[in-house]
């Protein structure tokens, strides 16, 4: 079946503490078929982060050797801080017509649309008020203020480009943003592209033999 499907690349995309993280896992851990692609960064791990969980966690010259041997399908720099894209995991499983969602910025979004144009699908997440980004950035209490400050004004930024999205989700409601989100995948799995058994079926269902 593996090789008469063609895996989806879900990109799901936010400012920071717009929900894009807690949105794809929940996604993940409720449809098994997903595989959810961990992120190498230069970054340090947050309280209650661990490796190979979150994220690979390495050393500014060892992200650099990464990129120097092209094993990053994308990669860019957030907040003053690496992040790439493994590229062996995301081709293995679409040889295998499996499904991999990703937790980016609109930086690795638009590489990897530009790279796999026709397994991509990209979904941004924006929250519901400025205001209320501040709220959920101060109070998950991840970062000092500067570092909240910074956060804020490149969310502006990023918003910016909700634009080059297939579709946007608005997080006023947690449970209502991920309705929304799981619409999506599942819709995005039915596309008559991604599914070539669907040929062998409609051959049989109109043999006139």
């Amino acid at each position: 079946m593996s090789s008469e499907r063609r895996g989806l690349l879900l990109v799901v995309s936010s400012p920071s503490g717009a929900g894009k993280t807690t949105l794809s896992r929940r996604l993940a851990g409720a449809h098994p078929e997903i595989e959810l692609s961990i992120s190498v960064t230069t970054r340090a791990p947050r309280p209650g982060e661990a490796e190979g969980r979150e994220y690979h966690f390495v050393s500014q010259q060892a992200f650099a050797e990464a990129v120097a041997a092209e094993t990053f399908l994308e990669w860019a720099e957030v907040h003053g801080n690496s992040y790439g894209t493994p590229r062996a995991p995301v081709e293995a499983a679409l040889a295998l017509g499996r499904d991999v969602l990703f937790d980016i910025d609109w930086q690795g979004a638009a590489a990897i649309r530009r790279s796999l144009p026709s397994e991509t699908a990209c979904v941004f997440i924006l929250p519901p008020s400025m205001e209320a980004l501040a709220a959920r950035l101060h109070a998950r209490a991840q970062d000092a203020a500067p570092v909240i400050a910074r956060r804020l004004a490149r969310a502006r930024e990023e918003i910016g480009h909700w634009g080059e999205y297939d579709y946007v989700i608005v997080n006023d409601a947690f449970e209502h943003a991920y309705g929304q989100l799981e619409a999506i995948y599942l819709a995005e799995r039915l596309k008559r592209g991604r599914n070539r058994w669907l040929e062998g079926l409609v051959r049989r269902l109109t043999d006139q033999d």
